[in-house]
């Protein structure tokens, strides 16, 4: 917590990964105000279209247990379209992100649960 599940069309060589996935993760950490010892990054290829059409495009799906309000949204959508058109090219009109907020007796973690 927080998690960000991040998946593209394109194809990611092994270096891009990394430097993708640590950037996301200090990026989340700094806009959430959570610590980044416990944030989670994914990165994953998939194929997928938008508008009916085949497309370089990508899915961010964040969740977090509080710290999610407009404006840390908007700021993380933003952050988020950046890095990855500076990464990968794919175009902001290309990317979702979704941000759910998981009470934290719903997030387990080491044979726990946050709250």
């Amino acid at each position: 917590m927080p998690l960000l599940m991040l998946k593209t069309t394109v194809a990611v060589t092994a270096k891009m990964k990394t430097e993708i996935i640590t950037a996301s993760s200090r990026m989340l950490a700094e806009v959430t105000s959570k610590p980044e010892a416990y944030v989670m990054v994914t990165l994953e290829q998939v194929n997928g279209c938008f508008n009916g059409k085949e497309c370089t495009l990508a899915f961010a799906d964040v969740r977090g247990i509080g710290g999610f309000s407009k404006t840390v949204n908007t700021r993380l959508s933003k952050e988020l379209c950046d890095l990855l058109e500076s990464k990968l090219a794919i175009p902001p009109d290309k990317v979702y992100c979704t941000f759910t907020d998981v009470p934290a007796s719903s997030w387990g973690w080491n044979r726990s649960v946050f709250g």
